[in-house]
């Protein structure tokens, strides 16, 4: 656009302005004046941004705005309006357009604005502009924030927009062309920056704690400082190379050596020995032409490995659909002194500003401070900074605040929502998908830092990197990322940059996986399963003729008038025509429920169709749009008529024949598994998965070495440690191993090629028996293709679908009728014998009754398992087992003998559990295997025998008091003033029963005391003891606070505690005698048998020799073998389980007393 053809206004406005004389720029008295003009006018221009273009055209930056701020900044209201003026004029291209145009039109008015840009950008690189600036900058950040005014705060953020935009400008190729090193306008620009110590300002708003407020904006700047860098340039800036750098770049010009003459030897092999003219003419016998006859060719023999039937044909178009994205990201060297100044900004940054910058940005980013689209910044500073800090002497203090599981966290689910969105909007897939990448970059990068970690020579440091390690080893949604991308990967939106940091963090994360996994024996991981339950509502074409409606209509009315127009009590509740908790707004919600009347009309079902229409009359009255709150029933039935002949909108139409509408209800269930690495290589075994990592080896000669190792490392540990080789039999595949092999340089890909060799050979190898291999070659094989193609291929017709005639199948039908209400455990197998065609199998009886629709998934047949996972006992099983139990109960092995003889084959896990249910055992350390003792031993004194006896009848004694302390719902205890903690305690483990009911899973359960009530009664050691005895457990080690409730004990022994609990807070029987109070039946037999169980241990006393030493050793062991164990012994002894033997009550002396005097009188 010419200067000429500006509009007039805008060409006086610009006029107005002042003059530019030699270097000294004269401005007019309208000067001010004339530049908020000019911002006004940009305010309104039109959608082709004509203000902007034809400023842009008369390079009114240039030759105006930059001369005024640069000789006239003392003018502070002249200054300012320029600074907006250019902040306006700067604004990147996609912010003017919003997006890139399709029009063409359109698409010329936005290059042209680009042009503009450029060539602002290149006047901007200026020391001098910079100079101004960054002392403008300088003198505002002086003042405290109590001198600073309003107008202050908005010209340093103006300022930081203007060096934001005239950084973002992009560069022009066509005009840059230059090579590395040179200095580019980027560099110019930077460089400017840099002598006007631009750079140091931004560092120290970065770093002041008075100054967060621009955090986000320093954040934008440095990103666009760094643009065309990369971090391993910057570290090596001004430093020798290293000898592995030299041996790289020796091995990439001994590739290109050897192309080079490999070309040359090609090229002398094609020239021929005699003249052109003469090349020959030769027929190639077996492969045919277009007709019958086969091929001729006319050109020399040395140019027919070439040839294809493509020869001569245009080139078929790629619609633009299908075409590969293309990579934007441009790297180049800048020129030295740049890097230079790039690596010290970089250094300061770390050492000074990067953790807290970036815990300022991602607080505004976690509470959506921040605009659209800025977590973007964030993702590529962490990614950017961090290399950088690995390659220049790692320091993990540098970066500890995004080293952290949080992090992980934040970029995970990032990547999950720029998925879903290029999913969805599909216009922006190509913006979405640069967004993902610049997230997976970040997760890539945090994987190196933890892996530099775990190298450190600090323990602490690696230390930090085995908790972060088993954290996100242990979550599944980091451990399915790499798998979900590598299967969703789409190359017409994903270009192969994305591609090639995919497989390279995956190759990454394995081998870090590995490692982990090496030095443990079991792992346990997070595993999620979602439980989807399918139900199939039935919906039967209904007719919308109006002789259908009139029938249907005709059937309604008689059904109402005959029912009077009253309804059910379960109708008038059960219509809600209103969901208050839903998203739809009210008026959909109207509109769904006429049509909800109008389909139960369909039905014909009226009462319902009433009810909804009274209900919904309820809860909307105005507008009298489902009748007036006074209508007669006449005039509701003439309303229902309304509705059933009216055409209501719908959601959506179904299709005609559509039968069937299937809904699922997902739920997600975590639960904990054992990991195996070699388990969750076998998830990679899938042709969605290898076939990206094909299209990546197409371009080998492009990747770097460290690339195709990552290619080759996957292919290695599906083909050689899965020994699934047959999953790489791919045509396509062996084109590439074909172009691999005949490549000049291959000696450069020493891995790839022996690769290659080794799945050709097995491929050969398999063909020598499997004649059908190369038809396989056709087709990508998932795990059960490979399978056949390797072992041998299912009989033919072994899957083919039984076929059931009209007579069988009207069999079937009634068959079911007949027994679907029997009761009976399964119904397929009580189907099967009654079936005249005795030959059907049980897998295409569940077929077909699935397909006739009798049940609705194959799952409501599934049949139940048997062995070892029977749980529920019948009541002759549970005989025979007390039965065993009282055969065996003195051999030397209980549980070993009752396996032996029991007919119902359990577990011994299953056993343990029935027969401490059942009370025969109160501990299943009771089931335990004896030793065999020394029968001589027990013959050296008289005594010892008599005294085995007599333990024995106490042991038994014993049992039976504690068994009925423990079972049934009576528990002794003799606790004082503990009815609020035992009320509370009882409330507990009802609580905890009734949730392992309904979960049907179990975990420790904490009590924790709320009230100081509790909190006391939980240091007592007889409220500890009482714990112990009803099965709580105690607190493990120091890390554990509170008493826990163990995730063994059965909702059934829960409930027997309460209750036992329940009747603990009475007084005792013996406390209750000795008040005068009456003494229950059950208490006065309990206090019987203690008395016995003290009678037969105090006659085993008197009756022991006071002088026998071997007695007495004999008897302790004993004692300690039989007694002791379960610590019975002390229990009834003390007869109390709340009460120190030391410190017994007076009750207590008074029983024990009861219980000589009983004995003297025996």
């Amino acid at each position: 656009m010419e200067l000429s053809i500006m509009n007039c206004e805008l060409l006086a406005t610009c006029s107005a302005l002042g003059y530019l004389e030699g270097d000294t720029y004269h401005r007019e008295p309208d000067c001010l004046e004339s530049v908020k003009d000019l911002i006004r006018y940009l305010r309104h221009e039109d959608d082709t941004r004509d203000i902007r273009q034809q400023l842009g055209a008369g390079q009114i930056i240039q030759n105006d705005l930059l001369p005024i701020i640069s000789q006239h900044s003392q003018d502070k209201a002249l200054f300012d309006a320029c600074i907006r003026l250019m902040v306006n004029l700067t604004q990147p291209a996609l912010l003017c357009f919003g997006k890139v145009p399709d029009d063409p039109t359109v698409r010329h008015h936005f290059l042209q604005v680009v042009s503009y840009l450029q060539a602002y950008k290149e006047a901007f690189a200026n020391e001098k502009v910079f100079g101004v600036l960054s002392e403008t900058l300088y003198n505002l950040l002086q003042l405290d924030w109590e001198q600073r005014q309003e107008e202050d705060n908005l010209l340093i953020e103006r300022i930081l927009l203007l060096v934001r935009n005239v950084l973002h400008v992009p560069a022009d190729p066509h005009e840059e062309k230059n090579v590395d090193d040179d200095a580019s306008v980027h560099d110019k620009l930077l460089w400017a920056m840099h002598m006007s110590g631009l750079d140091d300002l931004i560092k120290f708003l970065a770093s002041a704690p008075s100054e967060q407020q621009w955090s986000m904006h320093v954040l934008e700047v440095t990103s666009l400082m760094f643009r065309d860098q990369t971090p391993e340039l910057l570290v090596s800036a001004g430093q020798t190379r290293s000898a592995q750098e030299k041996q790289r770049d020796a091995q990439e010009l001994e590739v290109l050596r050897q192309k080079e003459q490999a070309e040359k030897r090609s090229r002398t092999l094609q020239r021929g020995t005699r003249h052109s003219r003469f090349g020959g003419s030769y027929v190639v016998q077996g492969l045919k032409s277009i007709g019958e006859k086969d091929v001729i060719y006319h050109r020399g023999l040395h140019n027919f490995k070439n040839y294809t039937h493509d020869l001569g044909k245009a080139v078929r178009r790629v619609p633009k659909r299908k075409q590969q994205a293309k990579d934007t990201e441009g790297k180049r060297r800048s020129a030295l002194n740049v890097r230079l100044f790039l690596r010290k900004f970089c250094v300061d940054f770390l050492e000074n500003c990067y953790n807290r910058l970036m815990y300022l940005v991602k607080e505004g980013l976690v509470r959506e401070q921040a605009q659209q689209h800025d977590e973007t910044y964030y993702l590529w500073a962490l990614s950017f900074f961090m290399a950088f800090n690995r390659g220049n002497g790692f320091r993990a203090d540098l970066v500890s605040e995004t080293m952290s599981i949080r992090t992980f966290h934040f970029i995970e689910r990032n990547i999950t929502n720029y998925y879903e969105m290029m999913l969805t909007d599909r216009k922006e897939a190509t913006s979405w998908s640069r967004r993902m990448h610049l997230a997976l970059k970040a997760y890539q990068e945090l994987l190196l830092t933890v892996n530099e970690m775990d190298r450190s020579h600090d323990e602490n440091i690696k230390q930090s990197a085995n908790v972060i390690k088993s954290n996100i080893f242990y979550l599944m949604e980091y451990r399915e990322i790499f798998l979900t991308l590598l299967r969703k990967f789409d190359e017409t939106k994903q270009p192969r940059s994305f591609l090639r940091d995919l497989v390279e963090s995956t190759h990454l994360f394995l081998r870090m996986l590995e490692r982990f996994c090496k030095g443990r024996n079991n792992l346990v991981v997070q595993k999620k399963r979602v439980k989807r339950k399918k139900g199939r509502k039935k919906t039967t074409a209904i007719e919308t003729t109006p002789e259908a409606l009139e029938e249907t209509w005709n059937i309604v009315a008689g059904e109402l008038r005959d029912s009077g127009f009253q309804l059910s009590e379960a109708l008038t509740e059960g219509a809600v025509p209103f969901d208050a908790a839903s998203e739809t707004p009210l008026e959909e919600q109207r509109t769904e429920a006429m049509v909800r009347v109008q389909d139960s009309l369909l039905n014909r079902l009226g009462p319902e169709a009433l009810g909804l229409l009274r209900a919904a009359r309820s809860v909307w009255p105005e507008g009298d749009v489902f009748g007036s709150a006074d209508v007669e029933p006449e005039e509701e039935l003439e309303l229902l008529k309304q509705i059933l002949f009216a055409n209501l909108p719908r959601e959506s139409e179904k299709e005609d024949g559509e039968l069937e509408v299937e809904e699922e209800l997902e739920s997600v269930r975590v639960s904990e598994t054992e990991f195996n690495f070699l388990d969750f290589i076998k998830r990679f075994a899938n042709p969605n998965i290898v076939r990206p990592y094909l299209l990546l080896l197409r371009t080998y000669s492009q990747n770097s070495p460290h690339t195709n190792h990552c290619i080759t490392r996957m292919l290695h540990r599906l083909a050689v440690d899965l020994k699934m080789d047959a999953l790489l039999f791919q045509l396509s595949v062996f084109c590439i191993f074909n172009k691999i092999l005949a490549d000049p340089s291959a000696a450069a890909y020493k891995e790839l090629v022996t690769f290659a060799k080794f799945v050709l050979k097995r491929f050969f190898a398999l063909a020598a028996r499997n004649s059908k291999a190369y038809v396989e070659l056709l087709f990508w094989k998932n795990v059960g293709a490979v399978r056949e193609m390797t072992e041998g291929y299912s009989k033919e017709g072994s899957k083919k679908k039984a076929k059931w005639a009209p007579e069988e199948e009207e069999e079937l039908r009634t068959l079911y009728e007949e027994h679907r209400d029997s009761g009976v455990p399964d119904i397929v197998e009580t189907l099967l014998p009654l079936l005249s065609n005795t030959s059907r199998t049980r897998r295409q009886l569940v077929a077909q009754m699935v397909a006739m629709g009798l049940v609705d998934s194959v799952r409501d047949l599934k049949q139940q398992r048997k062995g070892t996972r029977i749980i529920l006992w019948t009541e002759e099983q549970e005989e025979e087992l007390k039965m065993l139990f009282e055969e065996f109960r003195d051999s030397n092995d209980i549980l070993g003998n009752i396996l032996k003889k029991v007919t119902a084959k359990r577990s011994r896990a299953r056993l343990v559990e029935k027969l401490l249910s059942l009370g025969l055992v109160s501990d299943r350390r009771e089931l335990y295997k004896k030793r065999h003792r020394n029968p001589n031993a027990q013959r050296k004194n008289s005594a010892v025998g008599l005294l085995i006896k007599v333990v024995t009848l106490a042991r038994k004694s014993c049992i039976t008091c504690c068994q009925q302390l423990v079972m049934v719902p009576k528990l002794y205890v003799f606790v004082t003033g503990m009815s609020g903690p035992l009320l509370w305690l009882q409330n507990c483990l009802n609580r905890t029963a009734d949730d392992r009911e309904e979960e049907g899973s179990s975990q420790p359960i904490p009590l924790v005391p709320l009230t100081e009530e509790n909190e006391d009664a939980m240091e007592k050691p007889s409220f500890q003891r009482l714990l112990q005895k009803i099965g709580v457990r105690a607190p493990a080690d120091e890390q554990e606070s509170f008493w826990r409730i163990p995730a063994k004990m059965r909702p059934s022994q829960l409930r027997g505690a309460a209750a036992a609990l329940s009747s603990s807070e009475e007084p005792l029987a013996g406390e209750q005698g000795l008040e005068g109070s009456p003494v229950k039946q059950g208490e006065a037999d309990s206090h019987e048998q203690r008395s016995q169980a003290l009678r037969a241990l105090l006659l085993a006393r008197k009756r022991k020799p006071p002088g026998s030493a071997t007695a007495e050793h004999t008897g302790n062991e004993i004692k300690d073998r039989t007694l002791d164990q379960d610590g019975l012994y002390e229990d009834c002894l003390t007869m109390d389980l709340g009460v120190d033997e030391d410190t017994d009550s007076a009750p207590t002396k008074r029983r024990r007393q009861r219980v000589l005097i009983d004995e003297d009188d025996d």
